[in-house]
């Protein structure tokens, strides 16, 4: 097996064809190779092969990256060949006698202990118990690096650079000696090693030597058996590795991503959701269940061709025919004690959010004994038996007010009544005239708000947010639960809404739920106090592109340095500052072909889908 970095595309010179005689295939090469001690004239440029023979004791997450990411010219080759236990266990045990060897001759002789034989038999004995029990192999590594330059003294400056790179990373690089030809023959994307200068490594050794985790991101398990976790975000702008993160594994599982419109936040977004789904080797999920249940709030439609990919459901709030009743309460509501003062509490936010101000003391006493009411008219009182009868509907509340404020009673009660009669029988009546039609589950739930007026777009978003959150209560059913807010400046320009979306970002983690905040207006979340709070309490920060306009407001609030800064400013498309605690990496999305086709918001690319095959899924 090997790993090359840059290596199918390091051949310099003019091309030449070879071919055999009829076969009719041309190979690209260079026209000559002049061959020196420690040196190769290839085409126009020259080159030397480095042979990597001392490593250091220990090593971590992404070491090789400062080679991979060298400026120069520079191929890497790493040469891995498996051992099989039974050689590798008995080679082990011959290495320990040699060492443990070497210590009674050195204590027999009044030597002093020698620290390297030392820690070598420590590393030796844990290797051999690691390889006992299955949590690791042995394989023979054979690392290379081809240095490029044009001159020959230019090589012999590269040279010195790269050796000076590789101590500083305790690596013993030596040049190939009069073995030119093969060493550089060994960086080729060939697969062959004739230089065969191999060291032993075990697997959490080799896996850290692969450009898949990036050093500027903290570890779940630092042990050095630990398996790798988390899932791709992107490729690491700084350098050739891969950002691999896994917010499962931080303080809380919330995270805010913040960016202009077109920026690229809504694929980041996408493509998370999407492999949140994916299964997780160290983390398997019961049989029949997806490791996390995402759910979204879809303010444009973007998650419908992904929801039908994937076989989950999604929701069109707002379409004839499609409702939330905020008045259910959620499943097993009879082991949650305070389930129905929950709800009541509930009602409140959702008609402040209606009225679009707060309720004065007043009202909210009159609307408090008549969610009450209205409970009691469908037969759902303080006792949990009853709480598994179907629940009230909003004209039910607005009967409940009516009554309240007869025959001489509170005259709020009839203003509130009054204020009501849109969402009850006038224009907004579709959202709210019936029991609940379709319940948002299933291993990706998506609701839409495009059908909705924008009048309604605040409570609609605030109906399906907390309707997601009742299944998130759910005691019979624990897993891991992504809640996506789209857009959620929708509910920020609501002071109420606000306080839920916050009180939902406080609560998350006990319930093994994450809340992922997505914006466009980073100026109008963070100029808020429960913006800010909301930002605070997301343990995972994505930032990307910003408009110049509020710059200043982020880098106060995410405290940017300097470059930072200017990197947001000039982000391209896909393109984010992950932010966990005090590490940060700046990386860009990376997905495949067939991810993209299902995230992807291209209208050069969505015209091309048949009208009926809206799932893009048929060529």
């Amino acid at each position: 097996m090997e790993l090359l970095r840059r290596g199918a595309r390091r051949l310099v010179g003019s091309r030449s064809a070879h071919s055999s005689p009829g076969s009719g295939v041309a190979v690209a090469g260079p026209d000559a190779v002049e061959v020196g001690s420690r040196w190769l004239r290839v085409g126009d440029g020259y080159a030397a092969t480095l042979a990597v023979t001392g490593y250091p004791a220990e090593v971590g997450a992404g070491w090789l990256e400062p080679l991979l990411s060298y400026p120069g010219r520079l191929d890497v080759a790493l040469h891995i060949d498996p051992i099989s236990p039974a050689v590798a266990a008995k080679r082990l045990r011959k290495q320990q006698g040699r060492l443990e060897s070497t210590r009674n001759s050195s204590a027999e002789k009044g030597k002093l202990d020698d620290p390297e034989t030392e820690a070598a038999a420590a590393d030796a004995a844990d290797m051999a118990f690691a390889l006992a029990r299955g949590e690791s192999k042995l394989f023979r590594v054979g690392l290379y690096l081809t240095v490029h330059a044009v001159t020959e003294e230019d090589l012999d400056a590269e040279v010195s650079e790269v050796r000076s790179l590789a101590s500083s990373l305790l690596l013993d690089a030596q040049p190939a000696s009069w073995r030119s030809v093969q060493g550089w023959t060994s960086t080729l994307p060939l697969g062959v090693d004739l230089l065969g200068m191999r060291r032993t490594l075990d697997t959490p050794a080799l896996a850290a030597s692969f450009p898949f985790t990036s050093p500027d991101l903290p570890t779940a398990d630092p042990s050095p058996h630990a398996p790798l976790t988390g899932r791709l975000y992107g490729g690491n702008a700084s350098s050739n590795g891969l950002v691999l993160f896994d917010r499962w594994s931080q303080d809380n599982y919330n995270s805010v991503v913040l960016a202009t419109s077109g920026a690229g936040k809504s694929y980041l977004t996408k493509l998370e959701a999407l492999r949140s789904l994916y299964p997780d080797p160290h983390r398997p999920a019961p049989e029949g269940e997806v490791p996390v249940q995402v759910f979204v709030i879809d303010p444009e439609d973007e998650y419908q061709r992904l929801a039908e990919a994937v076989g989950g459901a999604y929701l069109h709030l707002g379409a004839p025919g499609v409702r939330l009743n905020p008045f259910d309460l959620p499943p097993g509501a009879q082991k949650i004690p305070d389930a129905l003062t929950r709800r009541s509490l509930f009602v409140h936010t959702l008609l402040a959010v209606m009225f679009g101000e707060s309720l004065t003391p007043q009202e909210a006493a009159v609307l408090d004994r008549a969610v009450t009411a209205a409970y009691a008219s469908v037969g759902i009182t303080a006792d949990r038996r009853t709480w598994s009868r179907p629940a009230p509907v909003l004209a039910d509340l607005e009967a409940a007010l009516v009554a309240d404020s007869a025959d001489g009673g509170d005259p709020a009660g009839a203003e509130l009544a009054a204020r009501l009669t849109p969402y009850v029988s006038g224009s907004f009546s579709g959202l709210f005239d019936g029991p609940t039609t379709t319940a948002p589950d299933g291993h990706l739930v998506a609701i839409s708000l495009r059908d909705l007026p924008d009048e309604l777009k605040s409570v609609g978003t605030l109906i399906a947010l907390d309707a997601v959150w009742r299944r998130v209560l759910d005691p019979h059913h624990r897993c891991r639960r992504l809640v996506i807010v789209d857009e959620a400046w929708l509910l920020m320009r609501q002071p109420e809404a606000a306080r839920f979306l916050y009180r939902l970002a406080k609560t998350a983690r006990k319930y093994w739920a994450g809340l992922a905040f997505v914006s466009q207006d980073a100026g109008d979340v963070l100029s808020s106090d429960l913006g800010t709070a909301i930002v605070s309490n997301a343990a995972t920060q994505v930032l990307m592109r910003q408009a110049a306009q509020a710059i200043d407001a982020i880098a106060d609030a995410f405290r940017l340095s300097d470059g930072e800064r200017a990197y947001l400013l000039a982000a391209g498309i896909g393109e984010a500052l992950l932010i966990a605690g005090l590490y940060r990496v700046a990386f860009h999305a990376l997905a495949s072909d067939e991810e993209d086709e299902l995230i992807t918001t291209n209208p050069e690319f969505l015209a091309g889908i048949p009208a009926d095959d809206e799932d893009g899924l048929e060529p």
